[in-house]
């Protein structure tokens, strides 16, 4: 038995998902013809309350589409030093849409209101790059599955309104946000232009995310799409694992955040663990004493068919998912514990 912890992204279709997924009814979705696409996108639009969606083969796609939505070249998007637009994404903000990152030193990659108003650029100062965009992540990746208080999101969108700024979220995981905290999909598209969310990140989809924008910001989204290279024919088979696992797999959620808080609170407990980040979600980050043991400790788990992930700079990162059962709960668990590292 391999226990897989590196993410929530290495899970495999149910057997339900499948069934879904093998009698669904396509069509080609370059025409906009493929009708589980459509009730896909349609679904998601009005789960936020917007009047668009589109389909993605990968978040990384609906993020860079977003944010060339946003910006023209020259432009910056101001973000948290631990983004995924900036460390996961492959240089794609400067690449695809020519802008810059002005990265905020938040709190578990959270910052606040008064971080932005300091950040934006003054816009007829011509030296600086012109502040188009501020973009969060909720859940923050690397800051250990965290979530936003929303009384701060909204303070930002205030902001945003004051200069005229662009607000993008990136939902990778807002389904486990949506779980944890009391606000609803529709309450994050009152306050968010454009919202990104990803299937296969804790719903169990083997691919897929969509983009969520009201209609006049995301009127050339399918354009971008297209020059991305993201134009997909009879992709409602992957449609139909997002709308199973809409309907199947939200409800089981907090079992993967009740397994990610077990497990860091055995962590707390090891004499070989120096700190073990706050655990909200299904992420769990925290570093040893000895940073040098990282690939000893990785090895050693590895060596017990159990597989971990390093974030570099001594950091370490765990994360529950559908496939992650109560066995293997039980067997790492006990693996941890009985494990000596010197």
């Amino acid at each position: 038995m391999i226990i897989d912890l590196r993410s929530d992204t290495v899970t495999k279709p149910t057997q339900g998902m499948l069934e879904a997924m093998m009698s669904a009814k396509v069509g080609d979705d370059v025409y906009k013809e493929d009708p589980t696409v459509n009730k896909l996108e349609e679904r998601l639009a009005d789960m936020f309350g917007k009047s668009k969606a589109l389909f993605f083969p990968t978040g990384t796609m609906a993020n860079q589409t977003a944010l060339k939505l946003h910006t023209n070249p020259g432009d910056q998007v101001i973000c948290d030093s631990n983004a995924h637009i900036y460390h996961y994404e492959g240089g794609g903000a400067s690449f695809n849409s020519g802008i810059s990152c002005k990265l905020l030193e938040g709190t578990r990659g959270m910052f606040t209101a008064a971080q932005v108003i300091e950040a934006i650029n003054p816009p007829d100062f011509y030296h600086s790059p012109l502040t188009a965009l501020v973009e969060v992540e909720n859940t923050a990746n690397r800051g250990g599955g965290s979530c936003w208080d929303f009384e701060e999101l909204k303070k930002i969108r205030t902001v945003c309104n004051d200069h005229e700024l662009g607000y993008h979220l990136d939902g990778a995981r807002i389904w486990n946000a949506l779980v944890a905290k009391p606000e609803t999909a529709r309450d994050y598209g009152q306050i968010f232009d454009t919202i990104s969310v990803c299937l296969s990140k804790g719903l169990g989809c083997p691919v897929g995310s969509v983009l969520i924008g009201d209609e006049g910001i995301m009127q050339n989204a399918l354009r971008i799409r297209k020059i991305l290279g993201g134009g997909m024919r009879q992709v409602g088979y992957m449609a139909a694992a997002g709308l199973y696992a809409l309907d199947h797999h939200m409800e089981r959620l907090p079992e993967d955040h009740r397994k990610a808080k077990e497990i860091g609170q055995l962590l707390s407990g090891l004499e070989f663990i120096n700190k073990v980040e706050p655990v909200e979600t299904n992420i769990i980050i925290f570093e040893l004493v000895d940073k040098k043991n990282d690939t000893k400790f990785l090895k050693l788990l590895s060596d017990k068919n159990i597989r971990l992930s390093s974030m570099g700079s001594g950091k370490l990162r765990i994360v529950t998912h559908l496939d992650y059962t109560d066995d293997m709960h039980d067997l790492f668990l006990n693996e941890l514990q009985a494990l000596k590292l010197k």
